[in-house]
């Protein structure tokens, strides 16, 4: 029995003109027109459906396996590693983590197709589109940065939720800097920012949301200060924004500050996968493998600024972001020289500008490392811990002792005291009176 040979519908049409062509009904100018090929090419199918007959015209790979095919253990490997080790991991960074973990060059596509062959693939749902209008980058990186945090398992479902702050280039789209913290405040803030002064410089511009970390709520209502004043007080991080010269631009929603929104569903995909796969089970831990991390990042998914020159600014002279970006209080000296701060008392020395600090306002920085360290204007005070203050001997209050003797006792007298029953003397008035 003969094999027999499926043919397309352009294999079957190419045997019908060339029985055409050989039967004399249509001359070969014609039939290579039909075809859409060159006279040679026709002579060629020619020589084949003579010497074969239609099976002549079929594709010689029919039926063969592909070269660059993989073997049966090579995808078996795959699969188990995309359903043990790598799960969860997106397709796209599947396939970098295999030829880079694993040696494994495979294409994007072809993860895809082993994944739905072996019912590993995971449709995403996603929300209905909204129309919006879409914001240009910026020319120059630098121009403008936008801020955010991410709360998310960050170091595996087994540990607790921690948060992410991140600062991303509107222009190239690198992370410029990020910090995990247990939450997000203000601290997390200070220290995302001075990290990416001391980096590259000072951005024009930071793009955040309406969080009362960065800027005082609008339905706030003002303080008595703060109206005499006639301006309201800025926040922590408002404060260091203002003072490293960096404009502050609010958003009006999650969308307006699409790019970083977007870093971080990038993120939840690829750094979780790869802090597990490093072994980063502490905030610490996972500080510390963020730069090669981040490094990696900007190379893969970074973009050139429409404009080479870049507009982060160099820190003015004399300017320390180490006394900038700290947590400032202020605090009014007792007549003793002493601050209390944080439970503790200060003992404050004066400065050779002046001989007393007493009633003086004074400004208390507390460092990102915990440490304090104390201004009166342009003059940073010495310090020392203040002797506890000496305890008053009161009365305390509760059940009577019993060594007391009841004529000294300053308790009110009993419902049957006679005092209380004795009837008032009557006041008598006389006739002449």
């Amino acid at each position: 029995m003969k094999d027999m040979i499926r043919m397309n519908r352009t294999e079957q049409g190419r045997a019908m003109v060339c029985t055409a062509v050989l039967s004399g009904e249509v001359t070969r100018r014609d039939a290579a027109a039909v075809l859409d090929v060159t006279e040679r090419q026709l002579r060629r199918l020619l020589a084949s459906y003579r010497a074969e007959g239609p099976g002549g015209l079929v594709h010689g790979n029919r039926g063969r396996a592909p070269v660059q095919t993989l073997s049966a253990a090579l995808r078996a490997r795959i699969v188990q590693l995309a359903e043990g080790r790598y799960a969860g991991v997106n397709d796209t960074h599947l396939s970098e983590l295999l030829a880079q973990e694993e040696g494994i060059a495979v294409s994007r596509s072809t993860v895809r197709r082993l994944r739905v062959e072996a019912g590993l693939a995971r449709p995403r749902t996603r929300r209905a589109p909204t129309h919006r209008r879409r914001r240009e980058r910026m020319a120059r990186a630098g121009m403008l940065v936008q801020i955010d945090g991410s709360q998310h398992r960050w170091l595996g479902e087994a540990a607790p939720a921690c948060t992410l702050l991140a600062a991303i280039d509107d222009a190239t789209g690198a992370v410029e800097g990020a910090v995990f913290r247990e939450q997000e405040d203000a601290a997390g803030y200070l220290e995302l920012l001075l990290g990416l002064v001391q980096g590259v410089g000072c951005p024009h511009a930071v793009y955040h949301d309406k969080h009362g970390i960065v800027v005082r709520p609008a339905g706030e209502r003002e303080s008595l200060a703060e109206q005499l004043r006639g301006h309201r007080d800025l926040t922590q991080v408002g404060r260091a924004l203002e003072q490293l010269g960096i404009g502050s631009v609010r958003a009006h929603s999650p969308q307006a500050k699409g790019r970083v929104e977007r870093l971080f569903g990038t993120l939840q995909d690829r750094l979780v996968v790869e802090l597990r796969l490093a072994g980063m089970t502490t905030l610490e831990a996972a500080n510390a493998f963020l730069p090669d991390f981040l490094a990696r990042f900007n190379r893969r998914f970074g973009v050139p600024a429409t404009q080479d020159v870049a507009a982060f600014q160099p820190l003015p002279a004399g300017c320390d972001p180490w006394q900038i970006c700290c947590l400032c209080y202020e605090r009014v000296v007792a007549n003793d020289g002493t601050i209390g701060f944080g439970g503790r008392r200060l003992q404050l020395h004066p400065h050779a500008g002046r001989v007393s600090l007493s009633r003086a306002t004074v400004a208390v920085r507390e460092h990102l490392d915990g440490s304090l360290s104390v201004w009166h204007g342009p003059h940073l005070l010495t310090t020392t811990a203040a002797p506890q203050d000496t305890p008053r001997l009161r009365a305390r209050g509760g059940p009577r002792s019993a060594a007391v003797s009841s004529s000294g006792s300053d308790l009110p007298p009993a419902p049957t005291h006679p005092w209380r029953t004795a009837s008032p003397p009557k006041r008598t008035f006389s006739q002449n009176s």
